[in-house]
């Protein structure tokens, strides 16, 4: 048998079947010392070796465990302030050396250099030190690690030698494979390797944002989401979808909901998913229901029990309805279940289920789309998402519209009653979650609690929405009433009295008095919209000719 091949199955000893490599030396440097101690004096526990640097040294030998200094092993000192430690081929060489090559480990032999099987490191604080406020470019430009990057890196690309551990969170899993294997598995330094390869790519794309920025006054957008789950298709069956996970994302949200029950949601689930979760957290104070349809919320209201909201928001649009997505603010309790037991629905978020609910729809709804997903609590504009869009060879950013309304200034004569306000805000709400142009009209059913009568979406213009679709919409509703409660008046009086108490919201500004004039028309007598039309004077003329009452807002609400 050849000397090299001979040579070669000796050095490959070290490692098991399993593809399990013990570990004999450890290379220990880190900013963030989270269970640190702990983490070595258990290594040390195992027999292992460890080298250390600067204050990670230091807090060993604080707590009593034995390290090497890094400049013993390379003969060097730490230059420039700590700028160079660790750059250093009696490092790096321990570290990057093939151990299945009789080459690597001649040479390794020849210049007296280790091997190294364990790196540890997590580095500088670069991104936490540029959240800073008013901190130097001299202070950002010494947070950036060099070392750090390069340990990281030579020890990831020799993951089957080497294993390489990025986040102290991994600590446990280190240990658990060195009690109860004396070695670290295969598959385990492969997984640590793509972990510290994600951390260096995000280390490094943060510090080009940082610095074009900064020196070149030039924005950078990077990405970085995880999964790439492929979906079943697209918004159609010829269109391939994949769902990619924000892996920094701490908030509650769609990507991370709990599946409880039905089929896997598909790319039209998570977007009418998406839209029905985003009005649900705009009435998150409440008790509330949403409906969307095509990702446009065709019911809404809120209720003194849950049910009684899901009930009203139901009957804006029972025959939209049919196949919708549902999104409720509070927990789902029986009478839920007992409400949808005869109706076809897509799928359900809410922030829980009870367990006599939860039974009841897996019994009922099989293929129920069954979503928990907690409302999101305390938003910060830190920790809003903002929403990305493609174009053609492009992407779009922008900030959420978390704004309801700027101002509440009431130019007509006939001034808004303050009893209507609340009111006013529902409507407004349920306005901007509804694709432009739109009209919603809102109205108080029960005293306290608010629905959403009539609404139209994505319409060219403006006046088309609330003649062809909202005012439509709403004239069936009460219609539909009008037959179950019976009132002691004619139908077209009864729907006038109802119209008297309508706010009719609209997400951007009239260019011409025309929807004024055709709400009048109808019997509506206040009206919320953001103003701003150079025509402005005309809408308000036509409000104090017909005794209507409107509030400028100063806010559009567009959604595209």
């Amino acid at each position: 048998m050849p000397s090299n091949q001979l040579k070669n199955e000796k050095l490959s000893s070290t490692m098991s079947e399993t593809g399990t490599v013990k570990i004999r030396k450890a290379l220990l440097s880190v900013s963030d010392k989270t269970g640190l101690v702990n983490f070595a004096r258990e290594l040390s526990r195992h027999g292992i070796t460890l080298i250390s640097t600067g204050g990670t040294l230091a807090t060993l030998t604080k707590a009593g465990i034995s390290a090497t200094a890094v400049e013993q092993i390379t003969g060097f000192p730490e230059m420039f302030d700590g700028r160079v430690k660790t750059l250093h081929p009696k490092i790096h060489g321990g570290i990057l050396a093939r151990r299945d090559l009789a080459e690597h480990q001649d040479q390794l032999k020849n210049a007296s250099i280790e091997p190294i099987d364990l790196v540890v490191v997590n580095l500088y604080p670069f991104e936490q030190i540029i959240d800073k406020k008013d901190v130097s470019l001299e202070e950002c430009i010494e947070n950036i690690d060099i070392g750090g990057p390069t340990l990281l890196r030579s020890a990831a690309k020799n993951y089957a030698f080497v294993t390489v551990v990025s986040d102290p969170s991994d600590y446990p899993l280190v240990l658990n494979e060195l009690n109860s294997l004396n070695g670290i598995a295969l598959l385990t330094r492969q997984r640590l390797s793509v972990k510290a390869f994600q951390r260096t790519a995000n280390y490094d794309s943060r510090i080009d944002s940082f610095l074009s920025k900064k020196i070149l006054q030039e924005e950078v957008l990077y990405l970085n989401f995880h999964g790439g789950r492929t979906l079943r298709y697209g918004e159609n069956a010829h269109q391939k979808a994949q769902l990619f996970i924000n892996p920094q994302n701490s908030q509650p949200s769609l990507a991370a909901a709990e599946l409880l029950n039905g089929k896997e949601m598909s790319y039209n689930n998570y977007l009418d998913a998406e839209s029905a979760y985003a009005c649900a957290q705009n009435l998150g104070g409440t008790t509330a229901a949403v409906v969307i349809k095509h990702t446009n919320p065709c019911g809404y209201a809120t209720g003194a029990s849950l049910v009684n909201a899901l009930s009203q928001a139901w009957a804006g649009d029972p025959i939209s309805a049919f196949g919708s997505f549902l999104a409720l603010t509070q927990p789902v309790d029986k009478d839920i279940s007992q409400f949808l037991k005869d109706k076809f629905i897509e799928g359900l978020i809410a922030p829980d289920f009870t367990s006599p609910a939860l039974q009841s729809l897996k019994e009922h709804h099989k293929n129920l789309r069954l979503l928990k997903i907690p409302l999101a609590q305390n938003l910060t504009k830190q920790t809003r998402t903002p929403s990305l869009r493609s174009i053609s060879g492009g992407i779009l950013i922008q900030s959420p519209d978390d704004i309801l309304y700027e101002k509440w200034e009431c130019p007509t004569q006939q001034k808004f009653p303050p009893v209507y306000k609340a009111l006013a805000e529902f409507a407004l709400i349920a306005c901007k979650h509804v694709k432009s142009n739109a009209i919603v009209l809102a109205r108080e059913y029960e005293s306290g609690y608010f629905h959403m009568l009539g609404m139209g979406a994505g319409q060219p213009n403006r006046i088309d929405a609330f003649q062809k679709l909202s005012l439509v919409r709403a004239k069936t509703n009460l219609e539909n009433e009008y037959q179950i409660l019976k009132p002691n008046v004619p139908l077209s009086e009864y729907i006038k009295q109802q119209f008297a108490r309508v706010v009719l919201a609209s997400d951007a500004f009239f260019p011409f008095p025309d929807l004024v004039q055709a709400a009048a028309s109808a019997g509506i007598r206040y009206i919320v919209q953001p103003g701003g039309s150079l025509r402005d004077d005309q809408s308000i003329s036509a409000c104090n000719e017909l005794g209507v009452s409107m509030v400028f807002t100063g806010t559009r609400h567009f959604l595209h």
